[in-house]
């Protein structure tokens, strides 16, 4: 599991806004609806206040990634001979075969292992919340009277209300207000909690990216340069 610096940075961040996104209630027409897990627990009150507790309680490790993956980086760039920022097959021949492979190693080594304790943290405050999905998708279709809920990207199309989403959500505040950030030592994540969490890595990085992109459309445009 691998999580760029920057989304480290950004990940409460976004958390905050797709949660400002979602709609605090729905209503449900029929028995089928759909909900999103990664996105019913990205808006819990758990998770956002989670991310922001490993981003203080982690912030050495963060620090630390951040400076050995420059060094990795500037190490490497030698060796991207067609200069599209990646290491392909014909080009790690060269990188084992170099004088300092033994340092570039080292510093793999050190950054995936600084990257694995932030995340472990992380997949930990995620395993909490997950394991309390199912009691709380029961209560929201109960409630609902709902008896099939599908991910939504399996349904071609869904009327206004079916997206259950945010119902969970509420449902899982209430059951988990507060979730652990430092794993026990003998903790080892489920397969699932492991998928969730990369669910949701990846949902981060796209509201990030939609984001900047909304940045910079707002940005004035720059003044045509005079005529003089």
């Amino acid at each position: 599991m691998k999580l760029s610096s920057k989304l480290l940075a950004t990940g409460a961040a976004a958390l905050c806004a797709l949660a400002a996104a979602a709609p605090a209630t729905a209503q449900v027409d029929g028995r089928i609806a759909t909900a999103d897990i990664s996105r019913a627990i990205i808006g819990t009150t758990a998770l956002q206040t989670a991310y922001n507790q490993i981003g203080t309680t982690y912030q050495a490790q963060i620090e630390q990634r951040q400076t050995k993956q420059q060094e990795l980086t500037a190490l490497l760039q030698p060796f991207d001979t067609n200069g599209n920022g990646q290491l392909d097959e014909t080009e790690l021949p060269a990188v084992q075969a170099a004088a300092n492979f033994a340092q570039i190693s080292t510093l793999e080594q050190e950054v995936g292992a600084l990257t694995n304790q932030v995340n472990a943290a992380r997949v930990y405050a995620v395993e909490q919340i997950f394991a309390q999905y199912p009691a709380a998708m029961s209560e929201v279709t109960t409630a609902q009277s709902i008896s099939v809920v599908l991910q939504p990207e399996a349904l071609q199309y869904a009327a206004d209300g079916a997206d259950i989403t945010a119902l969970i959500t509420t449902s899982l505040n209430t059951k988990v207000p507060s979730v652990g950030i430092v794993p026990p030592a003998d903790w080892r994540p489920s397969r699932n909690a492991a998928q969730i969490f990369q669910d949701i890595q990846q949902t981060l990085l796209q509201a990030q990216l939609v984001q900047q992109q909304q940045a910079a459309a707002a940005q004035p445009a720059a003044p045509a340069p005079s005529g003089r």
